[in-house]
């Protein structure tokens, strides 16, 4: 890889961190199913880096991680938000190997689902030990383990990851076609 295009994707990977730590903070669009709560979007800017390269989506899942304790989040979304180096580079490791998979509208609803399953699966594990450590709010453990973190935690990121896996896909249709994206050859 030249070093212009280390540059850029250097680049590319701190925007998109930028953009992943940023529409969690300022998005008027949360859907609140207490006593969760999932903002719209909030993983476009990871999915963009899984289309880019297996280490542009490792770095965007590290980055916003840090970014969401840096920012001051409770600690147990810090730790969903770590969560996702799981779903971001199995995903990018399979375009990597599959490349055309993006190209199919039923390939991409498979890919998106399966993505999805890992991504709330990666999230129940992350919240299990702040469950059972009695650090989550009071609302969690009115609501039950089932209910709280299986059904609202893990189905309910199977859903949110679905919706913003599309939108990913819409903007990045869009943008790759007018901004030269960098890819990176060696990983």
């Amino acid at each position: 890889m030249n070093r212009n295009n280390s540059l850029n994707s250097t680049v590319t990977a701190a925007l998109l961190c930028a953009i992943g730590i940023l529409i969690p903070i300022i998005s008027p669009i949360k859907i609140t199913m207490e006593p969760a709560s999932f903002t719209l979007a909030s993983h476009v800017a990871i999915f963009i880096a899984m289309f880019i390269s297996p280490i542009t989506a490792a770095a965007v899942a590290i980055g916003t991680s840090v970014g969401f304790l840096l920012a001051g989040f409770p600690i147990v979304v810090v730790f969903r938000a770590a969560s996702h180096i799981v779903f971001a580079l199995a995903g990018a490791l399979y375009l990597k190997r599959f490349p055309n998979t993006l190209n199919s509208f039923k390939n991409s609803l498979v890919y998106s689902f399966v993505i999805a399953v890992i991504h709330g699966f990666s999230e129940i594990v992350a919240v299990i030990p702040f469950y059972f450590g009695n650090g989550m709010s009071a609302g969690y453990y009115a609501k039950g383990f089932v209910m709280s973190v299986i059904i609202l935690v893990g189905v309910g990121t199977v859903v949110h990851s679905m919706v913003d896996f599309y939108l990913a896909q819409a903007v990045w249709k869009s943008v790759s076609k007018a901004v030269k994206i960098p890819k990176q050859v060696s990983n």
